[in-house]
Order: structure tokens, then C-alpha cells, then sequence
């Protein structure tokens, strides 16, 4: 029966396909078809048991295996291995970071098997690759299977070398793009992953195959049809990159891989950035307006402590969001820069629209011992700035400091309009350079999960007493959670209704830190 091959390069129609649970992805044809390939230690015995190439309920166990396996790993340490592991090609270092990581013993020798394999992983390769790759299969699963193995823990292992293989190619070509992105750079400086991702994508094309008769943009695609996506074409387009997928089959091993790129291209990881990076825990940033305030809640344990730009205006009598507090929020940089913990500025759009004033001001504020910026689009009048304007000034501020970690922030959902705009202005300052993006004022679940599953860079949410836990925050994949100026006002509260109580007669608790702990405070 001939089969009719479908070709799609419109950013739109790619998703749909992509999220289409009838499109499977196609087992090489030496397999003998879509569920095919013989039982053994073999490549097709491999390819007919990893999740990559699976559908419906196996796929969802397989992934699962695949997800607990990541779990394992904080991005973070990643970097710190394949950054000073030693040298040699970029797969083999790539690898052998990941199976180090994973607790597998000699990962050296597991690096190399994994690289063989890779030849034949995505079929083509020619009789004799095919034969040594089929060995090396054997090789990996003689030392990875425990002894007596059955047909469940022979799935694990499959899933496990899995992901060594194709974390093998494609993040070896994303490091080899990023570096002649670089190169081609007028000014010869670093360019955004995200922005790599889009333009030049390691992964150009996806093939999926009709497990069933379905319609996708306007085409009747009938069972066993091929469907070819064109990611580049599609990417070029729009700003989401789909390099990673698409829901339901986004690579859980995104941070993973962008991480193992970063350390090969020895990009600068700071402790604050990190922070971002924790394998189960998003990182809790509580919001001081004062030197006082950031010392005693980094003395409760908290590894970082932002500003709030409301307590910092409110403090001096001034407005927020109306670019009138930047002396206020230099001096408090300079004081907290005298203390010994982590902070990071939220300093507005930057407090002007001169793209050159707001790098400045960043410089300033790392001299002073900021860790991170936070800078918004959101304007006094209820409005966005350009998605260009705010883009530039990111771009500005990594170009000038390029260790402060910029976190790029939309009012989208905070001003409640252009909520549809929030996922293009996202990748927009992920490709000008951001280390993580914020979207203050969006609490839904189903918006949150979309947001990370498209995102490449750590999302950062704003806690409300009303919105999801923080554990649940965690499941979604949200990387930072802020608490905004929900400190400062229930600092407000309570002296208001301590006084209040003491004028009025009325009970009250007083308890509070002594005179001594308070002064305590003011030492550097």
C-alpha cells in the first residue's frame, strides 16, 4: 500500500502536529515497522523499547523512566563536570558527564559504547556500523543490566542508555552551533542559546508516522502516512523555538542539555544562577526593602534575598513603576553589598528607556554586589513597552555584565492584557539573552505548565496565598517563586495592628526581635 508524505513548515501546523497524539514518532524501516524490531540486545531491540520511539501507554512509562532518571540530576552539576572533565570530543564528554552523573559505572567505556550506537540510533548507517553498534548495545547492557535481569529492568536499562544516546548527537550539534554563532558574531561576543535554537537548530526536522487516521491544518492524513516537519523553516517564523518539542512530547532533559552546552562552551554558572538549577526545588526568593529586612531573612537560611521595588518606593515616600526610585535602589544595593549573602535588584524597566542608561545601571549595580536584576516591561501607565525596546535593554545588560543573571519580566497577566502575547515576549528576551523570565500575576495551573514546556530558560512565578503551593509550584516545573511586596505589606499590617492594639487597649502579641538582634543586623 503506498502511503502519501505530508510536509509542514508553518510554525502553527508544526505544533498541531507535534501535539497530535495520532502522529507517533517512525521507527527506522529495518525494524520492520512501527512497533517492530527483534527482542535482544541489539539496536532495533534498543530503538522497539525507548520511549522516543514509543506511543500511548508505553511511551508514558518509558518517559516516566526516563523523567526519574533526570531527576536524579541538577543541571548545575552537570555544568560543573563536562566544565572541568577532561577534555576530548564533544559526545564522548558529553556522555560520559551524564553517565558519570547518573552513577553508572566507567562512564569512559559507557561514553564510547553510546557513541558507537549514536551512529545507528536513527537508522541509514551502513551494514557494518549497524553490526558494531548492535555490540556495543550488548557491551552497555552486559555492564548495566544487574545480573538475572528481567523484562521490566531490561526496559530501565534501555531507557537509561537512551538517553545517553541522544543527549549524544543533538546536544553536540547545539554546542557546535552555539560556537559558530559566536564566531560569526560581529563583535565576537557570546550569543543566547535561545537564540541559536531559533536561527540555527541542532535538530532541523522531526518525521512522524499516522498511528491512526487524523486531520491536522485542514489535511486528511490517513494511517501510515509520513509526516515531515520542517523546524527550521517553522522556527524562523515565529520565536518559540520546538527544538525540544511540543506537549505531549517535550524533552525532559532540556535544562540537562542546555546545561552540559553551557559547561562545554564554558559560559559562566554563578552560585546565584544555580540556584535556578536545583534538581526538585525551585528556588523560594523572599522580597526585602531594607538592609534590615534581607539580613534577617538571609539569616534564617534563605540563599537569597531579592529587593521589592513597592517597599523600596514606599519607604521614601515615592511611586512605584514610575522610574523615580533609582538613587533609593543604588543605595540599598550598596548596602546590602556590604553583607555576605546573594541578592538580586528589582530595578523596574530599568528607570529609563535609554537602552545604554539602563547597561549602566546594571554595571552599578553588580560593582555594588548584585547577583541579578529583575526588569520589567510593564509601564506606570498600564501599558507594555515594545517587545524590541525591552528585548534591547536585556541584550544591553549581558553585553555589559555578562555574569548578572537578568531576569526578564511580563505584565501581561499582571495588568491583565496581551495575555496571548505572554509565550512570543518570553522567547523574545530568552533569545536577547535572559537567564529567566517572570510572569507576575499568572496563577493557572494549565497556563503555568504551557509557559515551562515551551520555555527554555528557569521560570519565575509570584507566590499568591491563593494559588498553587509551592510544591505544586514544583511539579510544574517553575524554577523560582517570588513573594514580591507581600512582605513589606504584612510588615505594614502588623506595626499598624501592634499600635492600633496598644492606643486602643486590646491584647496584643508583641513579640519581636530584641533591640541587640536588630542591631546585630547592621554589621557587615
Amino acid at each position: 500500500m503506498t502511503h502519501t508524505t505530508h510536509e509542514f513548515n508553518r510554525f502553527a501546523d508544526v505544533r498541531a502536529a507535534l501535539a497530535d497524539p495520532a502522529l507517533v514518532p517512525e521507527l527506522p524501516a529495518s525494524d520492520g515497522g512501527l512497533y517492530g524490531g527483534p527482542a535482544g540486545a541489539s539496536v532495533a531491540w534498543l530503538r522497539a523499547t525507548v520511549a522516543r520511539f514509543s506511543s500511548g501507554e508505553p511511551h508514558r512509562r518509558r518517559r516516566a523512566l526516563v523523567e526519574a532518571e533526570l531527576s536524579r540530576l541538577e543541571p548545575a552539576s552537570l555544568w560543573r563536570a563536562v566544565a572541568a572533565g577532561p577534555g576530548g570530543e564533544v559526545r564522548v564528554r558529553v556522555v560520559r558527564a551524564l553517565a558519570e552523573g547518573l552513577g553508572m559505572p566507567e562512564p569512559g567505556a559507557v561514553a564510547e559504547a553510546v557513541t558507537v550506537v549514536a551512529g545507528a540510533y536513527f537508522g541509514g548507517a551502513d551494514p557494518a556500523a549497524d553490526e558494531a553498534a548492535d555490540e556495543a548495545v550488548a557491551r552497555l547492557v552486559a555492564r548495566l543490566a544487574p545480573a538475572g535481569a528481567d523484562e521490566a529492568a531490561l526496559e530501565a536499562v534501555a531507557n537509561r542508555i537512551g538517553l545517553l544516546v541522544q543527549a549524544c548527537d543533538a546536544t553536540a550539534a547545539l554546542v557546535e552551533s552555539c560556537a559558530g554563532a559566536a564566531l560569526a558574531e560581529a563583535a565576537g561576543g557570546d550569543v543566547p542559546p535561545a537564540r541559536v535554537l531559533r536561527e540555527d537548530p541542532p535538530v532541523r526536522t522531526m518525521r512522524r508516522i499516522a498511528a491512526r487516521a487524523t486531520r491536522v491544518a485542514g489535511r486528511e492524513i490517513a494511517e501510515g502516512d509520513v509526516v515531515l516537519l520542517d523546524l527550521a523553516t517553522a522556527q524562523r517564523a515565529h520565536p518559540v523555538p520546538l527544538t525540544f518539542g511540543a506537549p505531549p512530547r517535550v524533552c525532559p532533559g532540556r535544562a540537562h542539555a542546555l546545561a552540559l552546552a553551557d559547561g562545554l562552551l564554558q559560559r559562566p554558572l554563578t552560585p546565584f544562577a544555580r540556584l535556578h538549577h536545583q534538581a526538585a526545588t525551585p528556588l523560594l526568593l523572599p522580597n526585602a526593602w531594607d538592609h534590615a529586612s534581607a539580613a534577617a531573612l538571609a539569616a534564617q537560611g534563605f540563599p537569597a534575598v531579592g529587593t521589592t521595588s513597592l517597599g523600596v518606593a514606599a519607604a521614601t515616600g515615592l511611586p512605584d513603576g514610575a522610574a523615580a526610585t533609582v538613587d533609593a535602589t543604588l543605595a540599598l544595593a550598596r548596602s546590602l553589598g556590604r553583607g555576605s549573602f546573594l541578592f538580586t535588584v528589582d530595578a523596574e524597566g530599568g528607570f529609563s528607556d535609554d537602552v545604554a542608561e539602563v547597561a549602566a545601571l546594571a554595571r552599578e549595580l553588580y560593582d555594588a554586589g548584585a547577583a541579578g536584576i529583575n526588569l520589567e516591561d510593564g509601564r506606570a501607565d498600564g501599558t507594555l513597552a515594545p517587545v524590541e525596546l525591552h528585548a534591547a535593554k536585556i541584550a544591553a545588560v549581558k553585553a555589559a555584565v555578562p555574569a548578572l543573571f537578568v531576569n526578564a519580566r511580563t505584565d501581561t497577566h499582571w495588568f491583565g492584557r496581551q495575555e496571548d502575547e505572554t509565550a512570543a515576549r518570553l522567547a523574545s528576551y530568552e533569545q536577547a539573552g535572559a537567564d529567566g523570565v517572570f510572569v507576575p500575576g499568572l496563577s493557572d495551573p494549565d497556563g503555568i505548565a504551557a509557559l515551562t514546556a515551551a520555555l527554555l530558560v528557569p521560570l519565575n512565578i509570584l507566590y499568591t496565598p491563593t494559588g498553587p503551593t509551592l510544591a505544586e509550584l514544583a511539579a510544574l516545573g517553575v524554577r523560582r517563586v517570588s513573594l514580591g511586596s507581600l512582605l513589606y505589606r504584612r510588615a505594614l499590617a502588623a506595626a499598624v495592628t501592634a499600635a492600633t492594639a496598644v492606643r486602643d487597649g486590646r491584647p496584643t502579641d508583641l513579640a519581636a526581635p530584641s533591640y541587640a538582634e536588630v542591631q546585630a543586623l547592621a554589621e557587615p
